[in-house]
């Protein structure tokens, strides 16, 4: 059994292994940081491609929703300008990014929902069933 079998397909250990042999090897450099402390890399193209090699390694885990809509663009090529380059003049009905929350105390959860705390609505008997019609029921 190789290392990266026991430690999976997609561990951070395995991507920071390629990381680190794309630096030594593959001209690869460190192009930015983003908020969450993210950080992102772009290295040499594959052997007759066309784009660079471009990823990022998470700070906290492997989860994708961790990237920002601008980094995100630059990872899969709609843009190759580093956002961290750019004068980028948020608009004021923008949001600030948030990670996905699913699995987390910051999960949303509607109400009525057990794990809230709180009972759902009793139905209100307005819900009448439906029969197909010619059938007897």
């Amino acid at each position: 059994m190789s290392l990266f079998s026991f430690l999976g397909s997609s561990s951070q250990a395995q991507i920071s292994f390629f990381t680190l042999r794309q630096k030594l090897f593959g001209g690869a450099k460190k192009v930015g940081v983003d908020e969450f402390g993210n950080k992102y890399f772009e290295g040499k193209a594959k052997k007759g491609g066309a784009k660079t090699r471009r990823w990022v390694l998470y700070k906290n885990g492997d989860d994708s929703s961790q990237v920002p809509p601008l980094w995100h663009g630059w990872l899969h090529y709609q843009t190759d300008a580093l956002p961290s380059d750019q004068d980028y003049l948020k608009k004021d009905w923008q949001e600030e990014h948030e990670p996905n929350h699913t699995g987390t105390k910051k999960a949303y959860l509607p109400s009525g929902h057990p794990l809230k705390g709180s009972k759902r609505e009793p139905a209100t008997g307005d819900y009448e069933a439906w029969t197909p019609s010619g059938t007897k029921g």
